[in-house]
């Protein structure tokens, strides 16, 4: 005798039931199911909260904790809240929370799905690259080496010690015939520098530069630049006061930059959703942003979740974006190749 859900088959045998009827059979059932709006209402309230910080994360107050700031730097993270909420949506049968989580879905899609994908592009002809060698670097000759295969004619170097400093520009000398240091930042570079000076970035000590570089399409401002270190505390949250004062005053030195044409490299401590980056990410272009293969993430080395280490221009087209091999150092070092028209 045939049953609602299989089929019989030769002698006494049973097949399962075709796909089509088991289908419609589950819709059946879900109509009948009078709950399904009604389950998941947790999940439903969590996707909608994941969605207002991600559209309003401007809105969070720094008063407190720079609870803006702290979201800011991880926000694209938010996103893998979306795969478990959806398997959960799915196993309590729960249409309204599956609504709320795909519109969840969208909305980082809309926010960060242009930075999945490659964006790089074939031009360019000049390669530049900046990498936070770490202080406490136990190899700063095979970091040095490691980064100069990257093909770079400009090359930033930030956290110098002064003692390392040597073993660098022992190690770069056979790539880099110029070379310009400012209390712990540098420029390596194959093309003539003029102009090195500190940039005041209200620090008390010098952490930042400026240089020009004279290419064979027309001279560059490079700046190079290490804001201050963030740090998350139990008791105070995101502390970054320093570093915003800083990122104020490098927005600043970047205004009042003469030449048309500037490019900006180092570790800002900070992406560019952050709102305490706003004097500098207002007035010049990501690399990563606009020509980059995927998210780019710099920090830490062993996991990066976050593009604290920004190459960023003005007047300057950017072609493409990546990371470098990992080396001694807690950074991965950065590059992009971008077109500097004559």
């Amino acid at each position: 005798m045939a049953q609602a859900y299989m089929t019989e088959k030769g002698n006494g045998g049973s097949e399962p039931e075709p796909f089509g009827s088991r289908f419609r059979r589950r819709l059946a059932e879900l109509r009948g199911d009078r709950g399904i709006w009604r389950r998941g209402l947790v999940l439903t309230g969590i996707a909608v909260l994941i969605s207002l910080v991600m559209i309003f994360h401007a809105e969070l107050p720094n008063q407190v904790g720079n609870l803006g700031s702290l979201t800011e730097t991880f926000l694209p993270w938010l996103g893998l809240a979306v795969p478990f909420l959806l398997g959960a949506a799915v196993y309590r049968r729960s249409a309204t929370a599956l609504i709320a989580i795909l519109l969840t879905a969208g909305v980082w899609v809309n926010l960060f799905g242009g930075l999945v994908t490659d964006k790089s592009g074939s031009g360019g002809n000049l390669v530049v690259a900046t990498h936070n060698v770490d202080a406490d670097n136990a190899d700063p000759r095979g970091t040095a080496e490691s980064v100069a295969k990257s093909g770079a004619d400009v090359l930033a170097l930030t956290e110098l010690k002064g003692s390392a400093v040597p073993v660098y520009e022992k190690a770069l000398a056979g790539t880099y015939k110029y070379h310009a240091v400012e209390g712990t930042v540098g420029v390596w570079s194959k093309f003539p520098l003029s102009a090195s000076r500190p940039v005041d970035i209200r620090l008390g000590w010098t952490r930042a530069m400026r240089t020009t570089v004279d290419t064979p399409y027309g001279p560059v401002a490079a700046y190079v630049a290490h804001l201050p270190s963030v740090r998350v505390k139990l008791n105070a949250g995101f502390t970054a006061n320093q570093r915003d004062n800083s990122a104020d005053a490098l927005g600043a030195a970047l205004a009042g930059e003469p030449l048309k044409k500037v490019i900006l490299l180092g570790d800002l401590n900070g992406t560019m959703n952050d709102r305490a980056l706003s004097e500098v990410t207002s007035q010049m272009r990501s690399t990563q942003g606009a020509a980059g293969d995927g998210f780019g993430f710099s920090w830490p080395a062993q996991f990066p979740m976050a593009r604290i280490d920004q190459i960023m221009v003005r007047g300057i087209s950017p072609e493409a974006s990546w990371t470098l091999p990992r080396t001694s150092s807690d950074h991965l070092p950065v590059a992009a190749r971008v077109t500097v028209k004559p």
